[in-house]
């Protein structure tokens, strides 16, 4: 891919609201950034402080810039990736994680995070640049990441940190690589294990070379980055996908950005008229609304992976599948009281909420009647309630017409609960884009 100038950055968001319901587009974002280097260590605060820029004074949410223009801009999340508890790590190691921008913008952060680590870790060295295939940058366009001015930052555990912004433009849908020298990790790292994309690893400091020589170990799963901001005119926002395995692309092709929320981004970059651009792809495969497992439960990790996220106007919620198949005992009540929840604390924060119907998932080993019995009065809620801002019926889209137990072959990879390549387009496709656009 060719390189394009990038701008990044990060200020304050301000609330939306809207009332509608849910449509997809794709932005467009390629990036080039100036270097930004300054001595010393950044020292980060724990997560339950907002994150920053390791500068007192740079503080996500910190307010609305000016551009030469006099227009207002904002940042606003333009890829995310939920963190999660992983398997321990080696002390020193660099990661090329190769992401999937959004909405477009400028002065670039990334967010780094320690979240379910037990010990602190030190980012040696950290830089963004854009793939040109595998694991090899386009010339030119590595540039490093400071973190209050300084190269390096150490983050304790349980906290998160943003780098400072990196001047340039990034273009929508462009192929980012951030590029982590990791010192002194022990323990669990923080990471997203199912990334459905090829990222790289190796032993020692490798972050600033381009070249791929050195980065021998291909790796499925996104580790210590959690999100990456932009900044855009204040009008402009993000929608986040709150969900499981269906959402995080499980059975869509590897490395060719197919999931559901891809193809919503697709359609949203491509359509005129909305102010909705962003998408933050927040699901975790096997993830539950009520209990924690793979992942915490939704209700437990909204702050941290949605509503602590800049320039969010929408939440998409699809989630309830892994509640109803396991077979707990969760009742058509209980799922209602924790959708009500997650509704009343994105509403509290300013966002709107477009609500999905749960899926059919017949042929899956754990169907059974008294689960099916619960998936159909959860979606009769989600339907005709109004607890919503707005439906996406994606059970109605999804269902074989001659048994609506049970998904539509065509859309069927195989297990009978996970769409695959044209299913995650047509739940992208049912999505009204106006309804994204809700004002709250």
């Amino acid at each position: 891919m060719s390189a394009h100038p990038v701008h990044l950055g990060g200020r304050r968001v301000q609330p939306r609201s809207r009332r509608r319901t849910l449509g997809a587009l794709s932005a467009l974002i390629t990036a080039v950034c100036l270097p930004l280097t300054a001595p010393g260590a950044a020292q980060a605060r724990p997560q339950s402080t907002p994150p920053t820029a390791a500068q007192p004074q740079q503080q996500t949410g910190a307010g609305t810039a000016a551009d030469p223009a006099g227009r207002g801009r904002h940042s606003v999340i333009t890829w995310g990736a939920s963190a999660d508890r992983q398997g321990s790590g080696p002390a020193d190691r660099s990661y090329r994680l190769i992401v999937r921008t959004s909405v477009g913008g400028t002065d670039m952060r990334i967010r780094l995070s320690n979240a379910f680590g037990d010990h602190p870790v030190t980012f040696a060295s950290a830089y963004a640049g854009l793939q040109q295939q595998g694991a090899e940058l386009v010339h030119g366009t590595n540039r490093r990441l400071t973190f209050g001015g300084g190269p390096s930052v150490t983050v304790p555990a349980g906290g998160t940190v943003l780098s400072d912004p990196l001047p340039g433009t990034l273009a929508a849908q462009s192929n980012l690589v951030i590029s982590l020298y990791v010192t002194g990790a022990q323990g669990p790292t923080t990471g997203h294990g199912m990334a459905m994309q090829t990222s790289y690893a190796t032993a020692g400091d490798h972050a600033a070379e381009e070249a791929a020589i050195n980065w021998t170990d291909p790796m499925g799963s996104w580790y210590w980055l959690d999100a990456v901001s932009v900044d855009t005119a204040t009008a402009v926002d993000s929608v986040v996908t709150l969900g499981d395995s269906i959402t995080d692309g499980w059975a869509s092709t590897t490395d060719q950005n197919r999931r559901w929320p891809d193809y919503l981004s697709r359609r949203l970059q491509a359509a005129s008229g909305l102010t909705v651009k962003g998408v933050a792809n927040e699901g975790i495969s096997g993830n539950k609304v009520l209990a924690d497992g793979n992942g915490q439960a939704a209700l437990n990790r909204l702050q941290r992976d949605v509503l602590s996220q800049p320039g969010v106007g929408t939440v998409f919620l699809l989630e309830g599948i892994n509640d109803i198949k396991a077979h707990t005992g969760v009742s058509v009540n209980d799922l209602v009281a924790g959708y009500r929840q997650i509704i009343d604390r994105a509403h509290a924060a300013g966002t709107c909420v477009v609500g999905a119907t749960v899926m059919p998932y017949k042929g899956w080993s754990e169907y059974d009647a008294a689960g099916e019995a619960v998936r159909q009065g959860v979606n009769d809620w989600i339907r005709n309630s109004g607890a919503f801002d707005a439906v996406t019926d994606f059970d109605a889209i999804m269902r074989n017409p001659y048994d609506h137990q049970e998904m539509m072959p065509f859309f069927d990879s195989g297990d009978h609960v996970h769409p695959n390549d044209k299913g995650m387009q047509a739940m992208a496709d049912a999505v009204d884009l106006s309804a994204l656009q809700c004002h709250r």
